[in-house]
């Protein structure tokens, strides 16, 4: 059974993002290539748990992080789910494997004053490209949408006159998300030079290139690290974490945190609650200066 086929059944059935259905094909024929050079050409479905473990031995030995590693698995382990849907195997031998331990780690949203630097229109160049940079990672911060989302956002989806986005999630799932009155001017100068760019099919995606092309993903991601990279000295730049900042600025202020389930797209509350940690923070930093008992010390 090819993995291509898999490929298709993750992007068009499972509703898979780009990004991920990309992942999974390098995972997949990562270790196809390890069972041609160190199994004797083992065939993916004939695999044992035996062989798969030495995979994972190599994995950490080159030097992957659990938490890559795991990743790796996982998509392993989707495809022999795969295999027993059309029933070319009946059992995974998956099975009985538990992921690695990881340490939690929780990457740290930007701070209001590094989102205000990069919302700053000087940085940008006012050509179409750097327009569209900077109207993305507005978009970014207002929502707290996924980078994926961005990307597959339709003309038709934005209401700028009603001042309402909808947005495909995960699995195909719909939600509306309000816009605020000044990302929604951001938007309306973003779509009036939009519309004079010339695209060859009429690209039905909000956001465009120079070109009249769909952006990328590497686009996106390299945009958010490129204009973080001038006012932030985080570790981490990238849309998941102005994701994560949109969370946990909006639960510093106060915000319900169902509200904020709602609005990322989240299909359970323990999900949300992972970007409670840096909020914690604060709110435990106020507590201990503002209770009277505390005071009293």
């Amino acid at each position: 059974m090819s993995i291509s086929s898999y490929l298709a059944y993750l992007s068009f059935e499972k509703k898979g993002s780009p990004h991920t259905v990309k992942a999974y094909k390098t995972y997949l024929e990562s270790f196809q290539d390890f069972l041609l050079l160190n199994q004797e050409g083992t065939l993916i479905e004939n695999v044992s748990y035996s062989q798969i473990r030495l995979w994972i031995v190599r994995l950490v030995e080159l030097g992957n992080s659990t938490r890559t590693v795991n990743t790796k698995i996982s998509a392993l382990r989707s495809y022999f789910t795969f295999l027993m849907r059309i029933q070319v195997i009946s059992v995974s031998p998956l099975k009985e494997h538990k992921a690695l331990k990881t340490a939690s780690k929780v990457a740290l949203p930007f701070s209001l004053e590094e989102i205000e630097a990069v919302l700053d229109t000087k940085i940008y160049s006012q050509d179409f490209k750097g327009r569209t940079q900077r109207t993305l990672i507005g978009l970014f911060y207002y929502t707290g949408i996924r980078r994926s989302e961005l990307i597959e956002l339709k003309r038709n989806n934005v209401n700028l006159s009603k001042g309402l986005m909808k947005v495909i999630g995960k699995r195909n799932k719909e939600r509306i998300l309000p816009l605020l009155p000044e990302i929604i001017t951001v938007l309306k100068n973003y779509e009036q030079e939009r519309n004079r760019i010339r695209s060859k099919e009429e690209e039905p995606s909000f956001f465009i290139n120079e070109h009249g092309e769909k952006l990328t993903d590497s686009f996106v991601y390299q945009t958010v690290n490129d204009y973080f990279g001038r006012v932030s000295t985080k570790t981490k730049k990238s849309p998941h974490v102005l994701r994560h900042s949109f969370a946990t600025h909006l639960l510093d202020q106060g915000a319900d945190l169902n509200a904020i389930k709602d609005l990322l797209g989240h299909s359970s509350i323990a999900a949300t609650q992972h970007y409670t940690h840096s909020s914690m923070e604060k709110i435990k930093e106020v507590y201990q200066k503002t209770h009277p008992r505390e005071k009293k010390k």
